[in-house]
């Protein structure tokens, strides 16, 4: 199974927020074990708990921050590369989803509480948000492969 996949399967049985699925799903090849990354992105799903950008692209710009790790004589350079590299995922997802905001993406505002239980009610968190990991991995991959 490809990471991708691995990552929509584990969204849809809830097991973690978007964040926490994105991260952990590569993280290994990147020098961070899966219980640290867990942990790491714990307070980033549901657009970071403010109404914000979706746990999917803040996963997904961690993965990007940890295969571009800075070096001591130019910590500046990899920061270009990533926030480069980040900006080409916002492009991307923006173009299949056409936001990179948890509200936009599943047009419920999760910081209340009312809006929250009528999105799981109606599934959004099984059926929507595994969708924005599984593209989340993919364009990461694709991205590091270039």
């Amino acid at each position: 199974m490809d990471n991708a996949q691995k990552a929509y399967n584990t969204m849809a049985n809830r097991k973690m927020n978007c964040a926490q699925t994105v991260l952990s799903t590569v993280c290994e090849k990147y020098g961070l074990t899966e219980n640290l990354a867990i942990s790491l992105a714990q307070g980033f799903g549901s657009g970071m708990r403010a109404n914000s950008v979706c746990g999917a692209v803040t996963g997904a710009y961690m993965v990007l921050g940890l295969a571009n790790p800075p070096s001591k004589e130019n910590p500046r350079q990899s920061l270009d590369k990533t926030n480069a590299l980040a900006a080409e995922f916002n492009r991307k997802f923006k173009e299949l989803y056409g936001s990179i905001n948890c509200t936009d993406l599943l047009g419920y505002n999760l910081t209340k509480p009312e809006e929250a239980v009528e999105a799981r009610g109606k599934g959004l968190f099984v059926t929507k948000c595994p969708e924005f990991v599984r593209d989340a991995v993919s364009i990461v991959e694709d991205l590091l492969k270039q």
